[in-house]
């Protein structure tokens, strides 16, 4: 019997439900979710002895995404984009991180998306260019859980322009990809390249928080954020993305991130919210 109305999957060794909802569901907890081929949920009894090979059904999902950006409004808004930033490749990447514009409110997940784009327009020029301009090593030799590989660079690639070996490192690990010894997979590749880009959005790097916890309600200012400035809106996502235009007169870079930002959620139908610059913000 296959699965009717839903998507089949195949377990694998190490699977449990819970880890199976957690990295296909976007949560752990919706592990009741997922079904048998009869139709049928998984008792807890009968969770517990799933084995490998076995078939289960996972429930097809809501994709805010997609309803917040579909492709008529993602072709439009960048016209003179490079073919590696195909829709079709933003959204398989989009499956790797399903939180993203799917969490918090309808406002907050819509200001998400503006927020995204506002950045990845302003760091790509509206998606055109695939790697930095000015190509520099960006090595650090300090660096030991990932040191540079020979004869690699590590300048800015992908919509939002990762840099540096220990980020193409901790986003190759966290992604499975070898990025540490091939960099360039994140500028010829489409899906690699957003992957890395909603991997440096999605994923928290302490101090900082998550850009996506930021606009989506759930990074709440500690007392020393707040004694430093830093309190949610799209501002402090420009402080976590690029603090040295923080905490200072508001540079150019920093009014094109805002004026982009405020175009996507007139576009996107929302209000832009508070906080939108970070000129009062101590950077990390």
């Amino acid at each position: 019997m296959a699965c009717a109305s839903s998507d089949s999957y195949s377990i694998q060794p190490g699977d449990t439900l819970y880890l199976i909802a957690e990295r296909k569901l976007g949560n752990g907890n919706r592990w009741q979710e997922i079904q048998k081929p009869d139709g049928t949920h998984f008792t807890l009894a009968e969770a517990k002895l799933i084995k490998v090979g076995q078939e289960i059904c996972l429930p097809q999902s809501k994709n805010a995404f997609t309803d917040i950006l579909p492709r008529q409004i993602y072709e439009t808004i960048f016209p003179q984009r490079d073919p590696l930033y195909t829709y079709d490749a933003f959204v398989t990447a989009h499956t790797r991180f399903p939180l993203f514009c799917n969490e918090g409110t309808p406002i907050q997940r819509r200001r998400e998306a503006a927020a995204f784009l506002a950045h990845v327009a302003h760091e790509t020029g509206n998606l055109y260019y695939v790697e930095e301009i000015s190509r520099t090593l960006c090595c650090d030799g300090y660096n030991t859980a990932y040191p540079c590989a020979p004869g690699q660079t590590y300048h800015g690639r992908g919509p939002l322009q990762i840099s540096w070996n220990y980020n193409y490192g901790a986003a190759g690990h966290f992604l499975g990809i070898p990025l540490l010894n091939h960099p360039d997979l994140a500028s010829t590749n489409g899906v690699i390249s957003f992957q890395t880009a909603l991997w440096f959005w999605m994923i928290a790097q302490p101090p900082k928080p998550s850009c996506h916890a930021v606009m989506t309600g759930s990074w709440t200012p500690a007392a020393n954020d707040k004694n430093a400035g830093r309190l949610p809106g799209f501002g402090m996502t420009i402080n976590i993305i690029n603090g040295g235009e923080c905490n200072r007169p508001t540079p150019p870079a920093t009014a094109a991130r805002v004026a982009y930002y405020e175009h996507f959620t007139k576009l996107l139908g929302v209000d832009p919210g508070s906080n939108l610059y970070c000129n009062g913000m101590a950077h990390y």
